[in-house]
């Protein structure tokens, strides 16, 4: 027979009057035994039930999660000291300064903050306490590092934006479609773009170098035109391209174009520009698109390869018509469907003709023309008007053009094509005159005919002009002047007197006179009284020596 339960509200009336009485108290006896005669228990059933209900206590010390050595105040200063060194010192790879290493920085050295040094006492900092810490108030790399979240956008209407990207294949082999990839430079990639209202997608097989602005725009240009199977309606030209900031999307040539066709280019925000989230983030949808294709369409391949460029292409296109036909993110019909109802009110915008498009994608780029009016561009000479020989001229070369157009004088004139080269000899080819060689014969001839009156050479005058100029003389007066003079620069011939003299025999000689003979100490004074003339003292001198050196000689 199972126990009598007691109701939960008289368990905790009866806690309650327990607690209030000490372990020992003789009235606790009377209340469990008043309690078990109203319900007909036993003491132990009571107490068994007491135990089982129990209310929940503090099973922890009053300064539980409180620091001890520290106030709270500053165990939190240091804390955050130590999460802002290790944010300070992650490097891309997330590597980061140990909790270990910034406490020693903390006690040996200190660190330098806006309001002063703060350095810490050694051994009053644990490691265990402080990383309990750090992750206990939330300053551990892992929370700090969690990125705010993001909210999606979808366009309102069909062709309002479009997210293009590239994106690597993973069919790769030294031989594609018949061609050889050059290792490391050249790679099967996927271009594709999908529609940010509808999720439609399209995409073409493309191998290229890298990201570049002709693959771009020759990959657009599909997209935007109608396509050859007519279960495929998508087309137009977008409002809006969002992109990533590529080198794609920095070519003036791509810009250009899209400014032709009123397209406006968007790229993400340069990472590191909106505090911790991160603003150079893949374009989710397009991205998931390429990884949709690379899982259920490119895994086929291992089976069966295409072999050329077009098949592929082809199989892709054929995976796309069952890709678009699949339900909308979170509508009831397919993204096709979905594509054709959200067009906006006037309809989508049509793509231009290639021959249209082709002049959009032109680069201006300066140049000059060699004599012979040819511009060279790849190795390929390109034979201009002859009257642009020796001009600077401005080439608006379209990407995906064979002829050349040109810039000059403010007007656009071409296409001009490779040059023909060398006529055969015996024959004559005269081009026609220029509005510039008109020009230069013009002021030729009549440089010939001119010439100067030979007063601009003499400096005479005519009669007429000599009476003009007496009459318009007017008198004017000698300025005051200063002689110049140069006393100081001149050097006397003479010495000043004996002593000025001996003075300069000494540095002649290269020694004092005291260091002579008499002897030469006496032809010298003889010398001097004969004359003081510089020139006539330095002769003798020389020569008096010289012959004395001779004879020095002559002796030994």
């Amino acid at each position: 027979m199972p126990h009598k339960r007691i109701p939960f509200e008289v368990l905790i009336v009866l806690q309650n009057q327990l607690d209030a009485l000490s372990p020992r108290n003789t009235q606790r006896k009377q209340l469990i035994k008043q309690t078990c005669e109203s319900f007909g228990i036993s003491p132990s059933t009571l107490r068994r039930q007491l135990r089982k209900h129990q209310l929940p206590y503090l099973a922890f010390r009053s300064d539980y999660n409180k620091p001890r050595t520290l106030t709270e105040e500053d165990m939190r200063r240091y804390c955050e000291l130590i999460a802002a060194l290790k944010l300070r010192t992650t490097n891309k790879n997330g590597r980061r300064l140990s909790t270990k290493a910034c406490i020693e920085l903390l006690e040996k050295h200190g660190i330098e903050t806006t309001e002063g040094l703060v350095k810490v006492e050694p051994g009053l900092l644990k490691l265990s306490t402080i990383s309990r810490y750090l992750t206990q108030w939330g300053y551990d790399h892992h929370t700090l590092t969690i990125e705010p979240p993001w909210t999606h956008f979808q366009a309102t209407h069909s062709n309002e934006c479009w997210q293009f990207d590239f994106s690597p294949s993973d069919l790769k082999k030294p031989a594609f479609f018949g061609k050889v990839l050059k290792e490391g430079s050249e790679y099967l990639a996927l271009a594709g773009v999908i529609d940010d209202r509808s999720g439609f997608c399209y995409q073409e097989y493309h191998v290229i170098k890298g990201e570049d602005a002709m693959t771009a725009l020759l990959f657009l240009f599909n997209a935007m035109s109608p396509k050859k199977d007519k279960q495929c309606p998508f087309q137009g030209i977008p409002s809006v391209i969002y992109m990533d900031a590529g080198p794609v999307s920095k070519s003036r040539v791509f810009l250009w174009v899209m400014k032709q066709l009123g397209v406006e280019v968007r790229v993400h925000m340069p990472k590191g520009s909106d505090g911790r989230r991160t603003t150079a983030r893949s374009k989710g949808k397009v991205e998931r698109s390429f990884l949709t294709i690379k899982s259920s369409l490119e895994t086929l391949y291992h089976l069966q390869q295409p072999e050329t460029m077009e098949e592929a292409n082809t199989w892709l296109h054929q995976y796309l018509l069952e890709y678009n036909a699949m339900d909308h993110r979170h509508e009831d019909h397919s993204r096709t469907e979905d594509w054709l109802q959200n067009l906006p009110q006037p309809g989508f915008k049509e793509m231009c003709s290639w021959d249209r498009f082709r002049t959009f994608a032109r680069e201006p780029e300066q140049h000059k023309a060699d004599s012979n009016a040819c511009v060279g561009i790849d190795g390929i000479r390109y034979q201009l008007s002859h009257e642009m020989a020796g001009q600077d001229i401005t080439l608006l070369w379209g990407i995906f053009d064979n002829e050349l157009y040109v810039e000059f004088n403010n007007e656009k004139q071409g296409p001009f094509y490779p040059e023909e080269g060398p006529i055969p000899f015996g024959k004559f080819r005269k081009h026609k005159k220029s509005n510039i060689e008109i020009k230069a014969d013009r002021i030729g001839q009549l440089a010939k005919t001119i010439s100067l009156p030979r007063s601009a050479l003499s400096g005479s005058k005519s009669s007429d002009q000599v009476l003009l100029t007496q009459a318009n003389i007017v008198p004017m007066e000698t300025p005051k002047s200063t002689p110049f003079d140069d006393s100081h620069f001149l050097q006397s011939a003479t010495f000043k007197n004996k002593l000025d003299a001996k003075m300069a025999i000494a540095d002649y000689l290269g020694k004092p006179l005291s260091r002579l003979t008499d002897i030469q100490l006496y032809a010298i004074n003889t010398i001097l009284d004969e004359s003081l003339d510089k020139k006539t003292v330095l002769e003798k001198i020389r020569a008096y020596f010289t012959l004395s050196s001779v004879e020095h000689l002559g002796g030994d």
